[in-house]
């Protein structure tokens, strides 16, 4: 049997028609439900797709009823009557058109055939939408950390909300995008476009073009119409990442566009309605940027609306080894490679650096140590770490008992021969086992 994935309302003035309506409802797949004024038959189930109203020889009566339907559904009214004062008051009065049968019995089949291929495209949205949503989630976003747990709970809470206007804040590379997007997913608006501009990535003259669009001829070079950005993300997100670095002459246009919920291609007249939240992210401080004049305050204060700042990855306690072995995994099997173990010195010196790029830079670290370890191995020589970006690098932690201070020289010293444990142990005077140890925690001042 067909699977029936969209349903017609029949509203029941007349007899008439009712069967052609049947038939041509079971040719597109669609299911019927019959509805009467008067109470008689079933009532309008929600999710209906298209109202129709049967006005054989009721025509009069159908116009006063179209005000008293549901409202967001697309409405028609088939009569008999040719006259087309009927057919202006029935789309006067919220009906999509009117259709005097049996003449235009085909332009009534288009219709509905058009508004199958729409059903059929929500649908077809929806299930994107949810491969999506699986894919971006919050769910998806790495992490135990109570730091970033907080920052995921509010972000999950601001996508509840379909308008809501999202500042996201926090250093590079610490998955402001992946919050963007999993905002989205988790949104109403999650089974429209999600669309991402990275301002710092466009020349500054090119970014208005690429934004709200432009008309044929609005430049050298413009051979035809192009919408922008904001038109492709209608219905859903446009997120703007790196927003600190929008031109300032292009920021009035901005806030009018959020403003207004309209944007006026370069170079055309017409202005023209979005429906659009904006997510933007920035690593920078822009109340600094404001009190500087590189940011107009006005945007500013419409851009925060609610602010989220994701934490760093050196105060998110217990992420890194968590990410890591995630890394570790997924890089190795994508490469062809054993997955190696995260050894005790590896643990040790992950959460002793202060890993200034952030998850990014964990990541590319674990991706060149890989490629760059024998197989089956991960060296932390490899891994590149920035010798100035080690927690203990400075003073050794005091007050502390012997135990922990000699292994806090012992990760001071690995970090400094990058890595290497049989220099390391030379320039501590120390054995290479005794070392390994202490990296691993295990106190032993008896031994050289």
């Amino acid at each position: 049997m067909t699977e029936r994935k969209w349903s017609i309302a029949l509203v029941q003035l007349s007899d008439s028609f009712r069967t052609t309506l049947s038939d041509l409802a079971r040719d597109l797949r669609a299911s019927v439900v019959a509805w009467s004024p008067d109470g008689s038959g079933q009532s309008i189930p929600t999710g209906t797709s298209v109202l129709i109203v049967l006005a054989g020889g009721s025509e009069s009566a159908a116009l006063d009823l179209l005000d008293g339907l549901p409202e967001g559904v697309p409405r028609y009214v088939i009569g008999a009557s040719q006259d087309h004062r009927i057919a202006a008051a029935a789309v006067q009065r919220g009906a999509r058109d009117y259709f005097a049968l049996p003449d235009d019995f085909e332009i009534l089949r288009r219709s509905l055939e058009r508004e199958a291929r729409e059903v059929e495209g929500r649908v077809a949205a929806g299930k994107f939408a949810e491969v999506e949503r699986r894919a971006h989630g919050f769910d998806t976003i790495l992490g135990r950390s109570p730091a970033l747990r907080q920052s995921l709970e509010q972000a999950a809470r601001v996508a509840e909300h379909r308008d809501v206007t999202v500042l996201i804040g926090g250093e590079t590379g610490t998955g402001k995008e992946l919050v963007a997007r999993a905002i989205h997913y988790e949104s109403p608006r999650g089974a429209e476009p999600f669309v991402e501009v990275n301002c710092a990535a466009i020349p500054a003259n090119l970014l208005e073009s690429e934004l709200f669009g432009h008309e044929k001829g609005a430049f050298t070079g413009a051979v035809s119409a192009k919408p922008g950005l904001f038109e492709l993300a209608h219905g859903g997100t446009l997120f703007l990442d790196e927003v600190a670095t929008l031109p300032l002459e292009l920021q009035p246009k901005l806030l009018r566009a959020l403003e207004s919920r309209e944007i006026r291609r370069v170079g055309g007249q017409q202005s023209r309605k979005v429906d659009v939240r904006l997510v933007a992210a920035t690593h920078t401080d822009l109340r600094t940027a404001v009190n500087q004049g590189q940011f107009r305050e006005d945007l500013f204060y419409r851009l925060n609306v609610v602010a989220l700042t994701l934490p760093p990855l050196r105060d998110r306690e217990g992420d890194v080894e968590l990410l890591a072995e995630t890394f570790i995994s997924r890089i190795a099997t994508s490469y062809g490679l054993p997955v190696p173990p995260l050894t005790p010195e590896l643990r040790a010196a992950l959460r002793e650096y202060r890993w200034p790029g952030n998850v990014r830079e964990l990541r590319n670290s674990v991706e060149r140590s890989l490629v760059l370890s024998p197989r089956g191995t991960l060296r932390l020589e490899e891994m590149g770490l920035r010798q100035d970006a080690v927690k203990s690098q400075g003073a050794l932690p005091f007050p502390a008992t012997l135990a922990v201070l000699t292994r806090a020289a012992a990760l001071a010293m690995l970090q400094l021969t990058e890595g290497n444990k049989s220099a390391a142990a030379r320039r501590l005077g120390i054995s290479r086992p005794r070392l390994q140890r202490l990296l691993e925690g295990k106190d032993d001042t008896n031994e050289n």
